[in-house]
């Protein structure tokens, strides 16, 4: 291809051709991997005059849009619009109407509605371009008022004509919330994946109700919050498929999680108790609690049913209070919650018909537009279903909301802290309802890094940058504002895709021979402070990997706090970092779901897990890693005796030590002296535990996300030593 089209398309499609890798080695994206890259983003590159068109295409609906579609800018005394116009029209004069958002906060007093007479030319030219023949100008008008953060909206009209458009106009502050206690005191709590919680009340898989009794407990240890695995609705008609980042929506609830005996009517219908208190039942409910790893259809065919036959008994005994709130939850939940509920209504029909039918990619044509006809005559002969699947998600927000109550009530400073994932699934309720905003060609990742040595590629189509602009941001203001409720704080996994991300395009041999494609880092900050400040939200952002220069600060400028994951904190000459010394503004970790956990570690379970399931191809490789990992679990022994974490008569030496619970509670109370205000700690170190959640790099290879606690709550939260242990973090935190 012309090296000067090649040049041109690299620039308006935001691709990074140069980037230094996570071992600091400068990186060149090489040609053919940006061909890939810019076929899977709809050129047809093996056509220059055709791709040229399309580039041309793409160009002119951007200017010929007189004002942009969104624009985001950080509260101060004035505000500013661009204007761009062919050259024709550079002298008319246009009205613009400004009407600020009713709700917000109107402090400043404004009117409702307020108008202008502009003449673009008047305002100061900051581009010309030429396309296709024709002169484009961009002019900006500044406006000396204070707007009020927010979200409102200007129309711009050419004076005599229908010649009308409109822009959202977003007002942010500059930073996202803190909480006043921050000043005072360093906070600490656990991050739970849901699903594992054992319980001797639970249908075989942690719930709402398992999650309270958690938050009991730990609010009377001094625990200012619990952190949740991501609870994204995935397919209630394909359970199996149960990674809690590949989800269905990211909108919507999990409702796997509902505690079934909480739902309204479960002692009242009479159908329900003989479903329940049949000994066929009663054994398989058995069978599930004793598993030590979540049967994921077996317990949806425990609760699904039931669920069915409550649905029922509301519909027909439900008082008109809860008729009313279950009335105004749809209703707030617009168009995005009856979407979802269709999806899996038709999911669970033709799923059943033939098992092929795994997602809307491969289900008959006629449906796999949801605007069809045959669509909306499912949905019209289906809506006592669609209806089931919205009160699935009426009682899973309800039950959620009251876990976060329980926490606020007990004492908790933060209560819950949600989890965002990365992207959606190919076969997603939010691809198939928006399918314009993703492009399905390519594939969100990771370029190589310590983690993932040959590439990371997560099967998550990327969204596309200028679809989400020309929509607004409108999917990922719903997306940041519905992952806020009910919760006290926000954690963004791979934080950096606010800035860039990986995509490896599907004809890619391997998920290195991808690129970064950008994102409007400063837009996207903007929009996230601006809820989080409405939500009362603390925003933690996962900045692991291949962390671009400058970003961490760009971070710390918006209050977004750091990820510190202990084993990664380490200095130029292989030692571990001092709590001590890290950032104020961060979560402290010591492992991760991607990582082993703490007696996983010192006893090389990982490697040896990695070995079997043959991740590791080279044994020199392994070998080395085995090396390191003594050289580190050394390191490690060093910095606690050198902060005196250790009895003075504890060994020195890593040689033949196996992790027992003096060098494990040592590890959590050094990481709970740190500096960092939050500290967030892992239940499967308190139970010295061995499996991990998750293997990273593996699908079938391991049961990823379905490992449970080995112990259910009922026993270990009565567990002396551990309670002991968990008053001695919060007078750590305290003290510090």
């Amino acid at each position: 291809m012309d090296a000067a089209l090649l040049s041109e398309l690299i620039a308006f499609n935001g691709i990074e051709t140069q980037f230094n890798d996570a071992w600091g080695n400068a990186t060149e994206v090489t040609e053919a991997n940006q061909l890939a890259l810019l076929s899977a983003m709809g050129y047809p590159v093996h056509d220059e005059a055709a791709t040229r068109q399309e580039l041309l295409e793409r160009q002119l609906d951007f200017w010929q849009q007189l004002i942009a579609p969104v624009s985001v800018q950080e509260q101060a005394d004035s505000w500013q619009l661009d204007i761009q116009v062919p050259l024709a029209l550079a002298n008319m004069s246009f009205t613009l109407s400004l009407n600020t958002e009713q709700g917000g906060d109107q402090s400043t007093a404004l009117a409702t509605e307020q108008h202008w007479q502009l003449v673009p030319v008047e305002g100061e030219l900051t581009q010309v371009t030429v396309l296709d023949g024709e002169e484009y100008h961009q002019y900006q008008h500044q406006f000396e008022m204070a707007l009020p953060a927010g979200y409102h909206q200007l129309t711009f009209t050419l004076a005599d004509t229908e010649l009308s458009v409109t822009q959202q106009l977003i007002i942010t502050p500059g930073q996202c919330f803190q909480p006043t206690a921050f000043k005072q005191q360093k906070q600490w709590g656990s991050a739970i994946q849901l699903y594992a919680l054992r319980s001797a009340r639970n249908w075989g898989i942690g719930d709402f109700t398992d999650l309270k009794m958690l938050i009991s407990y730990l609010a009377k240890q001094g625990a200012d919050f619990i952190g949740l695995n991501p609870i994204h609705a995935l397919y209630p008609a394909m359970p199996d498929s149960a990674s809690p980042y590949s989800p269905s929506s990211r909108r919507w609830l999990n409702i796997i999680y509902l505690d079934v005996t909480a739902v309204p009517g479960y002692l009242q219908c009479k159908e329900v108790q003989q479903q329940v208190n049949d000994a066929n039942f009663t054994q398989r409910l058995q069978t599930q609690r004793a598993a030590d790893w979540v049967d994921y259809p077996a317990v949806m065919g425990l609760k699904l049913p039931v669920l069915k036959q409550l649905y029922q008994w509301f519909v027909q005994n439900a008082g008109a209070q809860q008729q009313q709130d279950f009335g105004s939850f749809k209703q707030q939940g617009g168009e995005s919650l009856q979407q979802l509920a269709l999806y899996d209504a038709l999911h669970s029909f033709l799923y059943q018909q033939d098992s092929q039918h795994w997602g809307w990619p491969n289900w008959p044509e006629q449906y796999r537009d949801i605007d069809s006809e045959a669509v909306q005559q499912f949905a019209a002969e289906n809506s006592s279903e669609l209806d089931f699947y919205c009160y699935l998600q009426f009682l899973a927000q309800q039950q959620l909301a009251e876990a976060q109550q329980l926490a606020k009530d007990s004492g908790m400073l933060l209560g819950l802290y949600r989890d965002l994932a990365v992207g959606v699934s190919e076969a997603s309720t939010e691809i198939w309802a928006n399918p314009e905003l993703y492009c399905r060609d390519a594939s969100v990742g990771a370029p190589p890094d310590p983690l993932g040595p040959a590439g990371q590629n997560w099967g998550l189509p990327p969204m596309k940058p200028y679809q989400l602009y020309q929509q607004a941001y409108q999917p990922l203001i719903e997306l940041f504002r519905s992952n806020m409720q009910h919760a006290g704080a926000l954690r963004i996994d791979h934080v950096m895709a606010l800035l860039r991300l990986w995509w490896v395009p599907k004809s890619a041999a391997n998920a290195g021979g991808g690129a970064y494609v950008y994102y409007p880092i400063m837009d996207l900050l903007g929009i996230l402070a601006l809820e989080s400040q409405r939500q009362q939200a603390v925003i933690i952002g996962e900045d692991l990997g291949t962390v671009p220069e400058g970003i961490r600060e760009l971070l710390q400028q918006f209050a977004i706090y750091s990820y510190r994951v202990f084993f990664f904190e380490t200095a130029p000459d292989g030692g571990y970092i001092s709590p001590a010394h890290y950032p104020e503004q961060a979560m402290a970790t010591l492992s991760t779901h991607d990582l082993p956990t703490l007696i996983g570690f010192w006893h090389c379970e990982d490697l040896k897990l990695g070995q079997q399931l043959g991740l590791y191809q080279d044994e020199a490789v392994l070998q080395q890693l085995y090396q390191q990992r003594h050289a580190n679990k050394q390191r490690i022994l060093d910095s606690l005796h050198g902060h005196n974490r250790l009895p003075q008569d504890y060994p020195r030496s890593v040689d033949q030590l196996a992790m027992d619970r003096t060098l494990n509670y040592a590890m959590q109370q050094h990481l709970a002296a740190g500096s960092q205000q939050l500290l967030c700690l892992q239940i499967e170190d308190w139970l010295e535990m061995t499996q991990p959640v998750n293997v990273p790099g593996t699908s079938n290879e391991y049961p990823n996300w379905r490992r449970k606690l080995s112990t259910e709550l009922e026993q270990w939260t009565c567990n002396e030593a551990i309670t002991t242990l968990l008053q001695s973090l919060t007078q750590l935190r305290t003290a510090g």
